[in-house]
Order: C-alpha cells, then sequence, then structure tokens
C-alpha cells in the first residue's frame, strides 16, 4: 500500500498504544494477555440482538444491504466494579414523551437488586449487587464458579467480578481450598480442575489488576530486586576490602556468592556478570 505524498504520510503514523511507553511497557505478557482479553476482545451482545449474516434482504422491496452489527455506546460508571452486572450497562439517549414535543436525554439504568451467591471453590456466601441478567447467566451455567470460570473478562467487566475469579483460580492452582476436609478438597478440585489447563501461575497473579495498579505492583517489584542486587554488591565489596589473601578467604568469600547464586536462582532474579570482579581483591594471584 502507497501512502499519499508527503502532507498526509502524518496520518498514517502508527499511535503508540498502552503499552509502548512509561511502566506499561515492562509490564510482562501474562499482563498484557489479560489486558488484552478485558479491554481489546469484543464482548456479547447484551442490549442489541445481532443479525446473522453479512448480507440481509428486504422483504418488500427485495434490495440487498448489508448487515451492520453496531453495538450500543455503553456507559460504566464507578459503581459497578462493586457488583456483578453480568455485562450490563447504562444507556444514554433521547426520549420523546410526546409526539408534539421535543426529545429530552434519558439514560437507562439496569435493574439492580442484593443478592446472596455461594461460591463452592471459597467456601463463602457473598451479598452482592446483581442484576437479573447475572442471576439468568449463574443458572444456566450451574453454578456461580462455573459461570465466572467459563466467562471471559470483557463480559465479566467489573473489577469485583474479575477479583473474585482470581481467588478462585489461585485456590486451584494452590490446592488450598478446603484445608480441614480433605476429601471435600478433592471432590471440589476434580471438579474444576480443567479450568487450569492453559493458565500458568504468572497469569493468575496478573488476572484482575487494573493498568495502574499493575504498574505500581510491578514498581515496587523492580524496587525490590534491585534492592537485593545492591545488597549484595556492597556485602561482597566490604568483605573483599577486609578479608585477607588466603585460602579461608576465599573460601567464605565464595561460599557467600555461592548463596547469593542459588538465592537469585529460586527466587528467579537475573544474576549479572558485573559482582565477580569483587573476588579479585582477595585472590590468591
Amino acid at each position: 500500500m502507497q501512502l499519499p505524498a508527503r502532507g498526509l504520510r502524518a496520518l498514517y503514523v502508527k499511535k503508540k498504544g498502552v503499552f509502548d511507553q512509561g511502566v506499561a511497557a515492562r509490564l510482562p505478557e501474562a499482563y498484557r494477555k489479560f489486558w488484552r482479553e478485558w479491554k481489546s476482545t469484543t464482548p456479547a451482545a447484551v442490549h442489541y440482538i445481532p443479525e446473522p449474516g453479512k448480507w440481509k434482504r428486504n422483504p418488500n422491496t427485495g434490495v440487498v444491504t448489508r448487515v451492520q452489527n453496531v453495538p450500543l455506546p455503553l456507559k460504566y460508571p464507578a459503581e459497578h466494579n462493586e457488583g456483578l452486572w453480568g455485562g450490563e450497562g447504562v444507556v444514554q439517549g433521547f426520549l420523546k414523551k410526546h409526539p408534539m414535543r421535543s426529545r429530552v436525554p434519558h439514560f437507562w439504568v439496569p435493574l439492580l437488586r442484593r443478592s446472596v451467591v455461594h461460591s463452592e471453590v471459597l467456601d463463602k456466601y457473598m451479598q452482592v449487587t446483581v442484576t437479573d441478567r447475572t442471576i439468568t447467566l449463574i443458572h444456566r451455567h450451574s453454578g456461580f464458579d462455573h459461570y465466572l470460570l467459563q466467562t471471559q473478562a470483557c463480559d465479566l467487566k467489573s473489577e469485583l467480578a474479575l477479583k473474585l475469579k482470581r481467588f478462585i483460580l489461585l485456590d486451584l492452582k494452590n490446592k488450598s481450598l478446603y484445608p480441614d476436609d480433605p476429601v471435600k478438597r478433592e471432590e471440589v478440585y476434580n471438579k474444576y480442575v480443567k479450568y487450569l489447563d492453559d493458565l500458568t501461575f504468572q497469569y493468575i497473579h496478573w488476572h484482575g489488576s487494573p493498568i495502574d495498579r499493575a504498574q505500581d505492583g510491578h514498581i515496587v517489584k523492580e524496587k525490590a530486586i534491585i534492592s537485593q542486587w545492591l545488597k549484595r554488591r556492597y556485602r561482597r565489596k566490604y568483605l573483599g576490602s577486609f578479608l585477607e589473601k588466603s585460602q579461608d578467604g576465599c573460601d567464605l568469600f565464595q561460599a557467600v556468592a555461592e548463596e547469593d547464586d542459588t538465592d537469585d536462582k529460586d527466587k528467579d532474579y537475573p544474576t549479572f556478570s558485573v559482582f565477580r570482579p569483587y573476588c579479585d581483591p582477595i585472590s590468591n594471584g
């Protein structure tokens, strides 16, 4: 595809995405996979009925037109993160109450109610704000846990639903459900273990975190790793400046270095060769 000459080329410059700059560019691929499922995937149709196919024929005129399944622009207030709305949102539009009067702005808000849901994996009853569609989906999936585990993040929408889903996946991954009842634990685990087929622990850890909270957590993790590196670097420098050039000193320093390397492997921290030169002051050569 050839671009228009000169002036119009600026219109075709690729805009920077969410993960192209700042701290978000250093986030792991596991979080990016969750974010694409949450924000970039097209959710299921809730407020309209999609028409099948690409073309349709008018039965009266016989004119063939293209099928246009355009989703309604929905608004999600901050309160929807504290409940389970089942994908519903606030529809903004106009309402004409009388043919001789002008239309007026109107908001169609979902019917919200307080209800109690039960999680078999977490073994808890929770009172949350739900809609009629949420109750219907829970019954359709034969349980609250099945509903959360089978529904994509783009359809769950709310942070509460994603957080509960992460708690359920963590309990299944760690097999920490029902600690006082081994028989019940095996029964429930075998019932829901099929949902852990392609999920890694890192993906479950990042599941349900908004982009700002994920950036803050990644910054804290980076600072912790840097502090570990500096602590080991200064400890090796301290030992190198005070230990004499003896075989015992080298053995002690080598033991400290091996201990740091073992700790690095356990915590999955990268090891830099820049720490190695600090063994030179106490070498026997």
